[in-house]
């Protein structure tokens, strides 16, 4: 896969200490140096523990030591975990979250500290609630709340600069720029009493933070990460795709639910930036200063690896940029689409291009 589609072909550095050192082969040796990413996502614990399947535990088990059916284990250096750890289309509660902590425990050659997570719009707090409390306790990126989520931010290989909305921190030369949903706004942004409200959410201030990210570091490679995809830009992210109007004024399930009071056109992007509908705000950016960023991340989606919807499949070019749906780790959140899955991405140092697998 080719990064920036040909505009600035900028090269993975690695970093020149630290743990870096240790990726792939020694410094000195001839071969060069690898980094790999896992991109994972929606594992939807609640769900699928009802179902006797741990859905995020069994992928970290099956990266480590290989699956029970003789699939083999792969290597990884850090994971981003795209969000939608619940479950639950009611705000989530303290018990998901220790089974959310309890899952990510069965690692073994990987810290907690090297999953880097975002809140999707499962993960949101009620109205009423304290802002995002479920996710700022019991996923907690920056690691504010480390009794309940074990996450300990001096453990860090690559410490995180930010809060939990929105952060950023550096590897060699990727920079990655992380942002939670804030699907904990009124509604018709955010959840409300129930969920079904699944368009995609930033404030204005992270957008506005994405923005003087991107534009301090031109010389780098910069990885977005966000639970939706941008519009139009991989499978199941245009207007009305994630749901279908009828003519009787009702909605057919196709990707996503919806519930009265939702926004059906966005259900399937990031379609707010805080009250503004269809803002468009990444887009315009991007068309604007293509090459802009090298890769975006995002989930919420669950289909099957092989989907192609409107022309658009699960890795596409747009705006000089590559864009990744990597979810769904669920085998039943939305069961009659969900076939669990992950991207691995490995950086070569010296190269403009990455390699991905789906695992």
């Amino acid at each position: 896969m080719h990064r920036r589609s040909d505009l600035t072909r900028r090269r993975f550095i690695s970093a020149a200490t630290g743990a870096a050192a240790a990726w792939g082969h020694a410094a000195g040796a001839e071969t060069p140096r690898t980094f790999k990413l896992w991109a994972i996502g929606d594992s939807h614990v609640g769900t699928d523990i009802k179902k006797k399947r741990e859905s995020l535990a069994d992928a970290i088990r099956q990266s480590e030591q290989g699956g029970k059916d003789g699939a083999p284990p792969f290597e990884w250096d850090v994971a981003i975990n795209v969000g939608d750890f619940s479950g639950d289309q009611e705000p989530p509660k303290d018990p998901e979250g220790e089974e959310v902590v309890r899952q990510y425990s069965v690692a073994t050659k990987h810290r907690r500290e090297d999953f880097y997570d975002l809140a999707g719009n499962h993960d949101a707090s009620g109205q009423g609630e304290e802002t995002q409390w479920w996710f700022r306790k019991w996923i907690d990126p920056t690691g504010e709340n480390t009794q309940f989520s074990g996450v300990d931010p001096k453990r860090r290989r690559y410490p995180v600069e930010g809060t939990w909305e929105r952060y950023n921190f550096r590897i060699g030369n990727l920079v990655f720029l992380v942002m939670s949903d804030r699907n904990d706004l009124k509604p018709p942004i955010g959840r409300g009493e129930r969920g079904g409200y699944p368009a995609g959410a930033v404030t204005g201030e992270t957008f506005e933070w994405w923005r003087k990210n991107v534009e301090a570091n031109k010389e780098a490679i910069v990885i977005s990460a966000h639970h939706h995809m941008l519009r139009e830009t991989t499978v199941g992210s245009g207007d009305f795709e994630g749901v279908t109007p009828n003519p009787d004024g009702t909605f057919t399930s196709r990707y996503h639910g919806h519930q009265k009071g939702a926004d059906p056109q966005g259900a399937s992007y990031l379609y707010y930036v805080d009250d503004k509908p269809k803002a468009m705000a990444f887009e315009r950016y991007l068309e604007a200063h293509p090459g802009a960023i090298d890769l975006w991340f995002g989930g919420h989606t669950h289909t099957n690896p092989d989907d192609n919807f409107n022309g658009r499949t699960h890795i596409e070019q747009k705006w000089g940029a590559n864009f990744i749906n990597c979810c769904a780790l669920t085998r039943f959140h939305v069961a009659s689409r969900s076939r669990p899955m992950s991207r691995l991405l490995t950086f070569t140092e010296g190269s403009d291009e990455v390699r991905v697998q789906c695992y």
